[in-house]
């Protein structure tokens, strides 16, 4: 059994040239160097940065392209493929693409990465010892991202989403700093690896900033309103709202809060596009 650590760059050395290319040794373990997988002419016993994985038949390949993606190193990789029930496959630069298993991607496909996603990730290995792209946890990215300053307050931001679900979104943004999203900050739920643009609207102690995908108030109340209409004219001029309804139900349906759906309320009342009456909205 080859014992040569898989996912990592090793020095080894030329032992012999084959016809597909040559053959590298360290103590009395082999890889396989494929013409291929560099760029250059080699001589026998010379000595030979190389990234160790296996190829689609599980033997031990050696390649020049010297990825950043390693075991226990991490780094953004691009999605380049998506199966479902499977998982995704993202490059690390080197000629195999590597699985994001499905065990470690959301449990709705609708938040899954799409091609040219991009992923925070390490190496690691699966039951058969095969190598797998593993996201990060919030452990490591606790360790590897910078304090974000109080002047970044109001900013505009932009990140990598590396955590989803119902809740929030937690992305790292460009600058390397945690950014979270509230559901409340978000029209609907981001993608994983997602690319999303925001403001800072909290710049918390421990350096982390909470972040808001919508729009200020007087840029989102136009999109309210329009929003408002839409909902009006798909159920036939009539909906159960006006601006006492309760917050969770306004909410449920439009996705704002009460404030901005009385905001974009009044706008339409001035505008005379509607009217309410009976606890009831209705187009005029």
């Amino acid at each position: 059994m080859n014992t040569l650590p898989l996912g990592t760059i090793q020095t080894m050395t030329v032992l012999r040239k084959i016809d597909t290319g040559y053959v590298l040794k360290q103590d009395t373990e082999e890889a396989l160097l494929h013409h291929n997988e560099t760029d250059e002419e080699l001589e026998i016993d010379q000595e030979v940065d190389v990234f160790l994985y296996n190829d689609k038949k599980g033997n031990v390949t050696a390649t020049t392209s010297l990825p950043t993606v390693l075991m226990d190193a991490y780094d953004w990789a691009e999605v380049v493929e998506v199966i479902p029930k499977l998982g995704a496959f993202v490059t690390i630069g080197i000629a195999k693409e590597m699985l994001v298993s499905v065990d470690d991607l959301p449990l709705f496909e609708d938040v899954w990465p799409k091609v040219g996603d991009k992923l925070f990730v390490t190496l690691g290995k699966d039951q058969k010892d095969r190598l797998l792209a593993i996201p990060a946890t919030e452990g490591i990215i606790e360790r590897t991202i910078d304090q974000a300053p109080d002047e970044l307050l109001n900013k505009p931001v932009s990140g990598r989403v590396y955590f989803t679900n119902r809740e929030g979104t937690a992305i790292i943004t460009e600058e390397n700093y945690r950014g979270f999203i509230h559901h409340t900050e978000r029209k609907q739920e981001p993608r994983l690896g997602e690319l999303v643009s925001g403001r800072v609207i909290e710049v918390k102690p421990d350096g982390t900033v909470n972040i808001s995908l919508r729009p200020l108030k007087q840029d989102s109340m136009g999109e309210d309103a329009d929003a408002i209409l839409e909902h009006l004219e798909k159920n036939d001029g009539a909906i159960p709202f006006t601006d006492k309804s309760d917050p969770e139900d306004i909410r449920g349906t439009f996705n704002i809060s009460k404030a901005s759906f009385k905001r974009a309320l009044g706008r339409l009342m001035k505008e005379g596009k509607i009217e309410q009456r009976d606890g009831n909205t209705y187009l005029k």
